[in-house]
């Protein structure tokens, strides 16, 4: 039977999904877990009864709005979006960047995108036939402004994709530059800011400069992750076009009461994103201050650093050992070689995580 169904599986698979690996997530057992960028606070008591009432009125029997229109607007108004401009849901931002790749990508057509970046690029580019072109940042994470000109310029991708801050790196490319890079594409750019609430610049407010420009958040940053909602602003007309492949009914109705009610609770999740932005310099002074450790500057909910050569898997493992779980880059090899990075959490866990990491490198 194995054999037989092996055989079926060669035959009708297409080949660049058979050489993919799936997504892999760590389970985290009983770690602190500081390896996926997640918010570590709760609700207020309080929040979280008027919360509990209010799902208890949710119509589970029936499908959700299908166009979300009251959370549509409240994210409109919470997040400062432009009126004039169009906005589309997905089930996180995945599902976003597929329904970009579905609506513009394909054979025939690349994806252009700095490495290191957000894995999603380059795996759903493949996942829709899709010629994915990685062009290598700077020793510093900055981008090669150049060498992504000429490619432009060579390739004519259908899609750039700049995450901003880039993920896994923390940093914000220089503005001037992604304005350089708008300018030159043929086709659209993606302003993956995932990581806004964290940032101190954003390009939502420019969106009115450019026929070409979306801009993609989600709230999992904010303390919400467990929804997977993103959103995509952009000219109203590549929005109608981009919602032609979204599925029906793709925003749940618990997803879209539950986030109605957060973000009219925004000023809890705007402290709580505040102080993590206080946590990441308190803990970025740390860092520094431990030997053979190189901290990068970030504005994310996270910091990436550099051991000593050849010592970061021991150093991911001696933490694991110690109940604390980050994420290790340096099996990507190349700029992330001998990289690690933690997500900014309490006080209490930065601090547990500083002194696992003294007795690591000690």
């Amino acid at each position: 039977m194995s054999n037989n169904t092996d055989s079926i599986i060669q035959q009708w698979v297409r080949p660049e999904i058979s050489s993919l690996s799936a997504y892999h997530v760590t389970d985290p057992a009983d770690c602190i877990k500081l390896d996926a960028m997640e918010n570590p606070y709760g609700w207020p008591d309080e929040m979280v009864s008027d919360w509990q009432q209010l799902l208890s009125s949710a119509r589970l029997n029936r499908y959700p709005d299908p166009g979300a229109e009251a959370l549509v607007h409240i994210i409109r108004t919470a997040f400062a979006i432009p009126e004039d401009m169009g906005l589309l849901l997905g089930n996180g931002s995945d599902e976003i960047i597929q329904m970009l790749m579905m609506t513009i990508a394909g054979s025939g057509r690349c994806v252009l995108a700095p490495e290191p970046a957000f894995v999603m690029y380059e795996m759903v580019s493949r996942f829709t036939g899709t010629e994915f072109i990685g062009i290598p940042l700077q020793d510093d994470f900055s981008l090669n402004l150049p060498a992504m000109l000429t490619s432009i310029e060579q390739h004519q991708p259908a899609i750039i994709f700049l995450a901003y801050p880039n993920n896994p790196t923390g940093n914000l490319f220089q503005r001037d530059e992604v304005e350089q890079i708008i300018k030159a594409s043929p086709g659209l750019v993606i302003l993956d800011e995932a990581y806004a609430a964290f940032a101190s610049d954003s390009f939502m407010q420019d969106l009115e400069q450019y026929n070409n420009l979306l801009v993609m958040r989600t709230v999992s940053k904010m303390g919400l992750a467990g929804l997977r909602l993103g959103y995509l602003a952009g000219p109203k007309d590549w929005i109608r076009e981009i919602n032609k492949v979204r599925m029906p009914y793709n925003i749940n109705i618990l997803t879209q009461i539950t986030v109605e009610f957060a973000l009219r609770n925004i000023d809890v999740l705007t402290e709580q994103t505040r102080e993590l932005t206080r946590q990441r310099s308190l803990l970025a002074s740390e860092l520094q201050s431990l030997p053979e450790i190189t901290v990068y500057p970030s504005e994310a909910n996270f910091i990436l650093f550099r051991t000593s050569a050849g010592q970061a898997d021991h150093i991911h493992q001696a933490l694991q050992k110690q109940h604390v779980l980050i994420k290790n880059l340096s099996p990507t090899g190349g700029a992330l070689a001998d990289c690690l990075r933690v997500t900014v959490s309490t006080s209490e866990e930065n601090m547990q995580f500083i002194d696992a990491l003294k007795s690591c490198i000690n």
